[in-house]
């Protein structure tokens, strides 16, 4: 299935793998995701939606094994506090619900912040911006469409 994301990279000439999986409802955690698309959870990223204090909605992309640093997010962004936004906002946001959100091809451009975990692979693994399908890229052509910001943003999972 195309998505809005695949039809950007299409259009921008990007090579990309799109990999279908199957929902579980309760279950939207990026190492489930991981484990059914056949990546370790650290090549699997997550793009979280956050405000800041000064620069407004920002999204935050990380590795699926770890969470967000707030504070980590904050100094890389320029901000003083930066917090997730409530998920009632996500999809009038960025148009995409939870488990679906991504970077690539939203209802708005935000700036976007990855974890610099990203460059350690070849390739990574992204929402598609549905549910049940990942977009396979490589994390340069990745940082060059989102317009990414790599740093150190994640911390591993209490």
């Amino acid at each position: 299935m195309k998505t809005n994301a695949a039809r950007q990279l299409d259009t921008l000439g990007i090579k990309y793998e799109l990999r279908e999986y199957e929902v579980d409802p309760e279950d939207l955690s990026a190492e489930t995701v991981a484990a059914k698309v056949g990546l370790p959870a650290e090549q699997v990223f997550k793009t979280l939606v956050a405000r800041g204090d000064r620069t407004g909605v920002l999204m935050a992309v990380v590795p699926g094994d770890a969470e967000l640093d707030l504070k980590a997010l904050a100094k890389l962004s320029g901000d003083r506090k930066v917090d997730t936004v409530p998920l009632k906002e996500l999809q009038p946001l960025t148009g995409y619900i939870r488990g679906g959100v991504t970077a690539i091809g939203g209802k708005k451009e935000y700036p976007v912040y990855v974890d610099e975990t990203v460059e350690l692979f070849d390739i990574i693994s992204v929402s598609a911006g549905v549910r049940g399908t990942q977009i396979l890229i490589s994390p340069a052509d990745y940082l060059k469409v989102v317009k990414g910001k790599p740093g150190p943003i994640s911390r591993p999972k209490a």
